[in-house]
């Protein structure tokens, strides 16, 4: 399957197109699934890629990232330690 420039992309899938800064950035950022490839300074998408919304991240396997793990770890400590310490101290 051939790739597209973010431009191409862009047309082919938007009936107004973002500005290409716009493309980099979601390109950068993680907003584009599956992730295009960048070959110098351009980037190369799959025709069948889409914009996911930066709020709801696509994860295939459901799994958690390891900041999501290490958050999750970290406030589970804070409530086992908050109960094993007496109030007032």
């Amino acid at each position: 399957m051939a790739l597209l420039t973010l431009e191409e992309w862009a047309k082919q899938t938007y009936e107004t197109p973002p500005t290409l800064n716009t493309l980099r950035r979601w390109a950068r950022e993680g907003f584009i699934y599956p992730a295009p490839e960048k070959h110098g300074r351009s980037y190369f998408v799959s025709p069948s890629a889409r914009y996911i919304e930066p709020r709801t991240r696509f994860r295939p396997d459901g799994s958690l990232t390891l900041v999501e793990r290490l958050a999750i770890a970290r406030a589970s400590e804070k409530q086992a330690s908050s109960k094993r310490r007496p109030a007032g101290n």
